[in-house]
């Protein structure tokens, strides 16, 4: 891997963790349930995975997570691991449908919505009940408009800058 490629997805991944932080404090203000998020650091992996490869979306994917577990949640907490679960199941949707004739909006819909499923997953698994399972329905309907606008700003960055991310 060439250094211009290692130094790219070092920013890929210090603007995502940036983007997790920010999405985090911006969450409690604009919904009404716990837990759901903008998705806006999944922008910094749309954009990998569709300009550089799976495998690189992959790696910025998985060390933010691990950074933001270190830095803002706590490693192995609970947090961590319903993150992780939510972000490996938008990842595995990422990275499966990267190269079909789906748009990126629909990837990223149907990555929002698995990002769901994830942490829907863990929740009931840590904290061992099915109950949650009705929290579920409403944390989808609003992973639709919130992957909407991860799709169309990763579209946008895309659109703009396809051209000089290749170049790495």
């Amino acid at each position: 891997m060439s250094t211009r490629k290692i130094v790219f997805l070092a920013m890929m991944i210090a603007a995502s963790i940036v983007l997790s932080i920010v999405e985090t404090a911006l969450s409690s203000f604009l919904f009404a349930f716990p837990g759901i998020k903008l998705g806006l650091a999944n922008i910094a992996t749309l954009v990998v995975i569709y300009t550089v490869g799976r495998k690189e979306g992959t790696i910025v994917a998985v060390i933010r997570i691990f950074l933001v577990g270190l830095l803002y949640t706590g490693l192995f907490s609970q947090s961590f691991w319903i993150s992780l679960g939510g972000g490996l199941m938008a990842l595995l949707v990422m990275i499966l449908l990267c190269k079909s004739k789906l748009s990126i909006f629909t990837v990223s819909v149907l990555a929002s919505l698995m990002h769901m499923v994830g942490q829907i997953a863990i929740v009931i698994f840590i904290l061992n009940t099915t109950s949650l399972i009705y929290y579920l329905p409403y944390m989808m309907i609003m992973s639709v408009p919130t992957g909407i606008i991860t799709g169309y700003l990763s579209k946008r960055i895309i659109t703009l800058f396809s051209e000089k991310i290749r170049s790495y």
